[in-house]
C-alpha cells in the first residue's frame, strides 16, 4: 500500500429510529487537522480526476452510492514512488480514506449511481491560490484505466 495511506473502518449503530456513524475525531490517529468539510458529487459515467495538494492531507469518505478511489504515489523520496491503489469505498464497505501531500487521486462511481463523497481536508481552500495539481483522467503519467471514459 502506498506510504502513508490510512483507513479507518467505520462502524455504524443502528437502531428503530435510523442509524449514526462516526466519521472523524480530533482525538484519533488518524486525524491531523481540520480546513474545512465538503461534498462532492460524481455521477456515473464520469471521472473526477486527476489532482494532489502539495500542502493538504484528504479524508475520504463516501456518504451516499459507491465509489472507486484511485491513488497514485508521486513523491519522489517516497518508497512506494509511481505506486497505484485502488480503493472501494461508500454503503458496501463503509471506510474512511486518508491521503497524503503529494498522492494523485481521483475517483468515480462504482456501480451506475451517484457517489457522494464526504471529505475533510486538513487545509481551507484558497480561492485565489488553490493549493491543486491537475492531470486529464486519462493521462499516461499515471498507468490507469478509468471504466468511466469521461472525465474532468
Amino acid at each position: 500500500m502506498i506510504e502513508g495511506i490510512k483507513i479507518k473502518k467505520l462502524k455504524r449503530i443502528d437502531d428503530e429510529r435510523g442509524y449514526l456513524m462516526e466519521i472523524l475525531r480530533n482525538d484519533e490517529e488518524i486525524f491531523e487537522a481540520f480546513g474545512q468539510a465538503y461534498i462532492t458529487c460524481v455521477k456515473p459515467d464520469y471521472v473526477k480526476g486527476w489532482h494532489m495538494h502539495e500542502h493538504q492531507t484528504d479524508h475520504f469518505v463516501c456518504v451516499k452510492g459507491n465509489a472507486r478511489v484511485v491513488l497514485c504515489d508521486k513523491r519522489k523520496e517516497s518508497k512506494t514512488f509511481n505506486e497505484v491503489n485502488e480503493f472501494f469505498l461508500g454503503e458496501e464497505n463503509r471506510i474512511l480514506l486518508k491521503i497524503p501531500e503529494r498522492v494523485m487521486h481521483g475517483f468515480e462511481s462504482a456501480d451506475k449511481n451517484e457517489a457522494l463523497i464526504l471529505n475533510f481536508p486538513t487545509k481551507t481552500y484558497n480561492y485565489d491560490n488553490p493549493d491543486e495539481i491537475r492531470l486529464p483522467f486519462d493521462s499516461k503519467e499515471i498507468p490507469f484505466e478509468w471504466k468511466a471514459k469521461k472525465g474532468g
